[in-house]
């Protein structure tokens, strides 16, 4: 029997999967590593850390499975996206990584659009605009900030496809990935030459694009060696995490949306065009399904300030320790009416993506009163993340994009508290998936057709992907949600220009 790896390179570690051909998750593995923050805004990661993360889990579930090395055909790979890896003409990491949700790029995000020719010029060459997570305003960032780095600077790679590089040795991306660095004309698919010519930047920077289950290489000798595996191994384009998530959850056609809860947040739409949000509030990018692209609204912390709250401001309950915490505060949660008794909590904790772009916004509980006790405050969190989703729903639906099933995901979607949560705060039913393993698995159906064991992703998603269960609305719950949605939706404009004069200050004092 043939075997499939997938790994997914995420922001607290990296996950990985051993499949079998007929979709069977036959071993997992997971590995975490340290955030570096060197100044509020700012995120950071060694890729060394990545790469030892890789070793030690793809070891991990070949000696878990006892599956023969010879047995494991393909690797799929998956990622945090829009990272920035620095290479120098070596190939020796010139700097930390700097992140997606990093916000240190805001003036760089303006000199961008400047030289694009304004917003609407740069939405119609790559169709968004310019926002701080990118990895274009990054490599902007070296540039003028860090002369003696940027003069070393030879490659720039995405997270996933710095081990990609370690494995094959080759400098390759894939579409889903590469549509968020800014720098792809998504509709063509391939890199922007209009773009990188008014930013002045060479294309020789950047690696070359493929689709998402392209064999891109097989292991080298050496890769093969440190993993365990054999060099007759390939490794396919795989898809950065949300589109690979997607996949994992058969997003693949039309009408089926997902959302997803993990450190940031994920509303995904499949769509069959390229279709754009004048507005720039929603991502267009490729998706990782060949010649198909989807509608991404992204929110940077939502379960990460869930996990904020629990591990910062709570720091564990009398006798409860571990991940029990969060089934403790949950049952405390439980406890409230829908609504937190009038509580509002806007999880912007660094910065916005979708619908505000705005790197300097802060979360922000409102209307707390002396009535509100730790399970209304938790309960307001959790509402706040998914409030926050729905802002992207909204959206999507008044683009007349079709949404006909929604599938939950990640964190959100394992606790049912959270997914009744979820389907009362859209006011519609919600479905999971008998088998939810993210983009790891999404990026393991891309290697089983890259290894020509399906036909196309599509076929693949369709013989190994079923719904277990759906989530109905509950009518009560909904009406209060959306008597308390357009607060939360105004609250941001309200409090503007106070969240500025704040970030005025940390520029001065921090």
């Amino acid at each position: 029997m043939a075997f499939y790896l997938g790994i997914d390179v995420g922001t607290s570690g990296t996950k990985t999967l051993l499949v079998d051909e007929a979709g069977n998750v036959v071993a997992e593995s997971d590995a975490s590593y340290p955030l570096e923050q060197p100044r509020p805004g700012w995120t950071q990661q060694d890729p060394d850390d990545w790469w030892k993360a890789t070793v030690k889990t793809v070891r991990a579930v070949i000696k878990k499975s006892k599956v023969a090395a010879s047995d494991v055909k393909a690797i799929g790979l998956s990622g945090q996206m829009h990272g920035s890896v620095f290479l120098d003409k070596d190939d020796n990491v010139i700097r930390p990584a700097l992140l997606w949700n990093d916000q240190r790029t805001a003036a760089e995000c303006d000199e961008i659009t400047e030289n694009a020719g304004g917003r609407s010029a740069l939405i119609k060459m790559v169709a968004n605009p310019a926002l701080t997570g990118f990895q274009a305003p990054k490599i902007l960032w070296m540039r003028n900030n860090e002369k003696r780095n940027f003069a070393k600077l030879a490659k720039v790679l995405l997270p996933k496809d710095e081990i990609r590089r370690r494995l094959i040795g080759d400098y390759v991306t894939e579409v889903s990935d590469a549509s968020g660095t800014l720098l792809l004309d998504v509709v063509r698919r391939n890199w922007s030459k209009k773009l990188l010519g008014k930013l002045d930047l060479d294309p020789d920077l950047l690696p070359r694009v493929v689709e998402s289950e392209e064999v891109t290489g097989q292991l080298t000798s050496e890769a093969a060696k440190a993993l365990g595996l054999t060099t007759d191994c390939k490794v396919v384009g795989g898809a950065g995490d949300c589109a690979a998530g997607a996949v994992g959850n058969g997003v693949v056609k039309k009408g089926v949306l997902s959302t997803s809860i993990g450190t940031s947040g994920v509303m995904f739409v499949h769509s069959d065009e390229p279709q754009y949000d004048a507005a720039g509030r929603l991502h267009t990018f490729c998706h990782a399904v060949r010649g198909k692209w989807h509608m991404m609204g992204v929110n940077l912390t939502s379960g990460g300030s869930l996990q904020w709250w629990v591990e910062n401001v709570i720091q564990g309950l009398a006798g409860v320790s571990g991940k029990d915490v969060y089934k403790a505060v949950t049952e405390e949660a439980k406890k409230i009416d829908a609504g937190s008794e009038g509580l509002v909590f806007l999880p912007y904790l660094n910065g916005e993506r979708t619908p505000h772009a705005d790197p300097d916004v802060r979360g922000s509980f409102v209307g707390l009163g002396m009535n509100h006790n730790r399970g209304a405050m938790t309960r307001a969190v959790m509402e706040g993340i998914t409030f926050a989703l729905r802002d992207s729903l909204e959206i999507i639906e008044s683009l007349d994009v079709p949404v006909r099933q929604i599938r939950v995901s990640g964190g959100g979607s394992k606790n049912p508290f959270w997914r009744q949560m979820q389907a009362d705060v859209f006011g519609r039913k919600v479905t999971t998936l008998k088998v939810e393993q993210g983009p790891a698995y999404g990026v393991a159906l891309l290697a089983m057709v890259g290894d020509g064991l399906h036909r196309n992703i599509e076929s693949a998603c369709k013989a190994n992907i079923l719904v277990a269960e759906e989530t109905k609305a509950d009518r009560a719950a909904a009406k209060r949600y959306n008597a308390l949605f357009p607060v939360h939706r105004d609250l941001y404009g309200q409090l503007k220009e106070s969240t500025q004069a704040l970030a005025e200050y940390r520029e001065t004092f921090l």
